[in-house]
């Protein structure tokens, strides 16, 4: 078993742990019984927090930010920002250093734009964001340059109306970028990649990307990430390469996890119909061979990781052909899984 492999393990088992130790809540429940005062100011004091609760988020929209953690990764972090009627734009201006995202990072997480950048977005029917940055945007270090690039790219194309965007500086195109020259070769997509990992690749020209998604952070604080591998160019299955790239595992040199054993298969070729993924897996996809459930944590990673190709939007799951599976939350898998709206919400 490898490191990377090992070290989610213990993840499962303290998870575990603390929904076991949740008994203190009975002793909660008897002492309201016991105390009929206390009772009647402890649910006005509830109400009042879920009137509160209530109006905040109606006051609020989640946002996925593409920062960047510790270890140089561009994660997508879900925050709570103002409700407002340019979404895209804020979303940029919350990539900001020192901006208004300074109360809001995770710990461990920067911002990615220079700091006193200002911008505009104008997205067109076509679905391409014109993103026009003042001359501060020049003013990043070198090795984030592809991290500005990808961090931009995936915050705008969270939104349905974003296909594709275009980087303006000063109201000038950017065929390049200003510091390391990077080229800018038309529009910049989600096809582009992100979190490039190409370990043990000798021959890129015969390769195409894949981005799958593993498990980043430390115990308490875990996250998904996306990283883009290349695979074989005359392997024509898609949903085949990415279910191998997420069997295969991270490099060993990142600090990336993954709950897929190596010794998980599909039994035959996926079935693909009207947006749906039907996979047949052996046994080993259990993450307990004597409950027979499936890690939650290993399902969404492998939902996120197939619903970023095109056309694809549920995820059937099958062990040895049957499909009455539970998660390890005790939760029956009866229906597809669908792609989470947002993606690290805080909650894994």
């Amino acid at each position: 078993m490898s490191n990377n492999k090992a070290k989610i393990i213990g993840l499962t088992v303290l998870t575990s742990t603390v929904l076991l130790s949740g008994c203190g809540l009975f002793g909660t429940e008897t002492q309201k019984k016991i105390d009929p005062p206390k009772t009647v100011v402890e649910n006005k004091t509830s109400k009042e927090t879920t009137a509160a609760k209530k109006e905040n988020a109606e006051n609020v929209v989640k946002t996925e930010l593409y920062l960047i953690d510790k270890n140089g990764y561009v994660v997508p972090q879900t925050l709570a920002l103002p409700k407002t009627s340019s979404v895209a734009k804020q979303a940029l201006e919350y990539l900001v250093a020192n901006g208004p995202v300074s109360e809001l990072l995770p710990n461990d997480f920067r911002a990615v734009l220079p700091e006193d950048t200002e911008l505009s977005v104008d997205i067109n029917k076509e679905g391409v964001a014109t993103v026009n940055f003042s001359k501060e945007f020049k003013n990043y270090q070198p090795e984030d340059e592809m991290k500005i690039l990808q961090s931009v790219t995936w915050t705008l194309t969270q939104f349905n109306n974003v296909k594709s965007v275009k980087l303006k500086m000063n109201g000038h195109d950017l065929t390049e970028m200003p510091v390391n020259g990077t080229p800018i070769s038309g529009n910049l997509s989600r096809a582009t990649g992100i979190n490039y990992d190409t370990t043990d690749v000798v021959d890129i020209t015969n390769t195409k990307p894949v981005t799958v998604y593993y498990i980043g952070g430390e115990e308490g604080s875990y996250y998904y990430v996306p990283v883009t591998r290349r695979v074989s160019a005359s392997e024509t299955n898609n949903i085949v390469a990415v279910v191998n790239e997420l069997i295969k595992g991270p490099s060993e040199k990142s600090n990336l996890v993954s709950e897929f054993m190596s010794d998980v298969k599909l039994l035959e070729a996926p079935k693909y119909e009207d947006g749906k993924v039907t996979l047949n897996f052996n046994e080993n996809i259990y993450g307990s061979f004597k409950e027979k459930v499936i890690s939650q944590n290993l399902l969404d990673a492998l939902v996120l990781s197939l619903t970023e190709q095109t056309g694809v939007e549920k995820v059937a799951v099958q062990v040895k052909g049957k499909a009455e599976l539970k998660n390890d939350k005790g939760k029956k898998l009866t229906e597809p899984v669908t792609r989470p709206e947002k993606v690290n919400t805080g909650s894994f």
